[in-house]
């Protein structure tokens, strides 16, 4: 029997009573390096505090189901969690979500409105370059393939030829997420129906096995009407990744990092409007002469081939002192007079200013519970602070790599 268990980010811990295997089995679960949920001793003999982590969303590990609900708005996570894919693609008027507070009832729910609006005319066929072993020449023959695979034999011929057909990139998106989908917990059986109806309209479509790359598509007139249903399959596989085992069973789930998102987004919306460099994310870097203490901030703007502004993201709302110091050595091995962090939370910007240095730590915040265009006018103004009165430091290219 399945048993559920509700928990919200950032909420309290909950006291649950488990088996010692229940508790060993949620404790290892794991999306990517990033625990479903935090695990520990309780009160008492059999109980154990369960404490949601950055992960929102769905998860089915063994016989538990556990539910985790963002602190934002699904419509907001899903804008924060577009516009970080793609700022160009991302149409929020086309995406009704209804009611349901809960990330993956809402997403399964427009998916299916989606996926089934983009193949109501039947699916999009296109041509697919084929390899393959004919008995009759089609296309053209592979001279070099044959004489390595075939040598001597005239028949099969090694041959290469376009194929019109429905298995196309855009295709086998739409019908994996929408089987991925069939396995998250916690969906209400007409939306379950309509999933697996929609997954029998898909035949001799490839599935894309888990974990493997999404395939790349391009939009453009020919595919508009797929866009919206593509970007919510894309999303939908990206949070589908449980590393979890339940003896022979692998755990399914539906599961985003609120941390990710938050710092993909912020990148985003930095990106397009910060003036003319390059904004970079995650790039190497070495505190010492040696290259002994690695350092590795989120966000670098580069101009004139050197550090201009260095920021990190933190997904809370606090500042702990560990952030601060460690924006400082960021400072200090670029030669900026300015670090940046920016923080998921209310308030304006405050500054610390280091003693003897001059070095000025500015904590910037985002409310994430303002509409969308107050989202990117936050992030507008971090970038305005970031690059006001900013000179190019003296961490070149060469010694940040």
């Amino acid at each position: 029997m399945i048993r559920a268990i509700q928990l919200r980010e950032a909420g309290p811990a909950l006291n649950v009573a488990l088996t010692g295997e229940q508790a060993r089995q949620l404790a290892a679960a794991r999306a990517g390096r990033q625990p479903v949920v935090e695990v520990r001793p309780g009160p008492s003999a059999g109980r154990w505090l369960l404490r949601a982590t950055r992960l929102v969303g769905a998860a089915r590990i063994g016989d538990l189901d556990v539910y985790v609900a963002p602190k934002v708005p699904v419509a907001r996570l899903l804008f924060l969690f577009g516009y970080a894919r793609n700022p160009h693609r991302w149409q929020p008027a086309s995406l009704p979500l209804g009611a349901s507070d809960e990330l993956a009832p809402a997403l399964a729910e427009a998916l299916c409105r989606q996926v089934d609006r983009a193949i109501r005319g039947g699916l999009r066929h296109g041509y697919q370059e084929v390899d393959a072993a004919s008995t009759v020449l089609r296309g053209r023959m592979l001279p070099a393939r044959q004489l390595t695979r075939r040598l001597g034999q005239p028949l099969p011929l090694e041959v290469r030829y376009d194929e019109f057909t429905a298995d196309t990139p855009e295709n086998r998106i739409l019908v994996s997420a929408v089987e991925r989908m069939l396995r998250v917990p916690g969906l209400v059986p007409s939306v379950r129906r309509r999933l697996s109806q929609l997954a029998e309209r898909f035949p001799g479509v490839a599935r894309l096995r888990p974990g493997a790359p999404v395939p790349i598509w391009r939009p453009g007139r020919s595919n508009a009407q797929l866009h919206t249903a593509l970007w919510l399959a894309e999303l939908v596989l990206a949070g589908s990744s449980l590393d979890a085992r339940v003896g022979d069973r692998a755990a399914n789930g539906l599961l985003l990092d609120m941390a990710r998102v938050f710092e993909s987004f912020v990148a985003a919306a930095l990106r397009a409007v910060l003036p003319a460099g390059q904004l970079r994310t995650q790039t190497a870097g070495h505190l010492d002469e040696a290259g002994l203490i690695d350092i590795r901030p989120d966000l670098t703007w580069w101009d004139e081939g050197r550090v201009a502004a260095v920021a990190d993201t933190k997904y809370k709302t606090r500042t702990p002192v560990d952030d601060l110091y460690q924006m400082l050595a960021y400072c200090v091995a670029y030669g900026l007079d300015t670090g940046h962090l920016i923080y998921a939370g209310e308030g304006g910007p405050t500054a610390h200013v280091v003693r003897r240095t001059g070095i000025r730590l500015v904590c910037h915040r985002i409310d994430l519970d303002g509409s969308t265009g107050d989202l990117l006018e936050q992030v507008r103004r971090v970038g305005a602070g970031m690059t006001l009165g900013r000179r190019p430091g003296r961490g070149s290219i060469e010694s940040a790599a």
